[in-house]
């Protein structure tokens, strides 16, 4: 299976910083973008959304960095795989 999105919601220490993260993760084979978004900060830790973009992503590679960086992942929230990504449409609820 080809993943070609990930979002996942995931823990960390403060440090080292949202940055090096995207920095390194950024750095996998077939992954062209990386987005960090800072959700909810806690005394010594935060919580952060990942969304990571590529052609054939990795998944225990990504663990594997973000286990280098003492993080770890609470949720795999949306997957996109497959030959190209298809976005979610909203469709109007009764």
């Amino acid at each position: 299976m080809s993943i070609k999105r990930l979002v996942l919601d995931v823990l960390k220490p403060h440090t080292p910083g949202v940055i090096e993260l995207a920095e390194e993760l950024s750095k996998i084979p077939e992954v062209s973008g990386v987005n960090i978004s800072l959700s909810e900060v806690d005394q010594e830790t935060d919580t952060v959304k990942i969304v990571i973009e590529g052609t054939a992503i990795d998944y225990e590679e990504v663990k594997s960095v973000l286990a280098a960086f003492d993080a770890v992942v609470h949720s795999v929230d949306n997957v996109a795989a497959g030959q190209r990504i298809v976005e979610d449409v909203e469709t109007p609820q009764d």
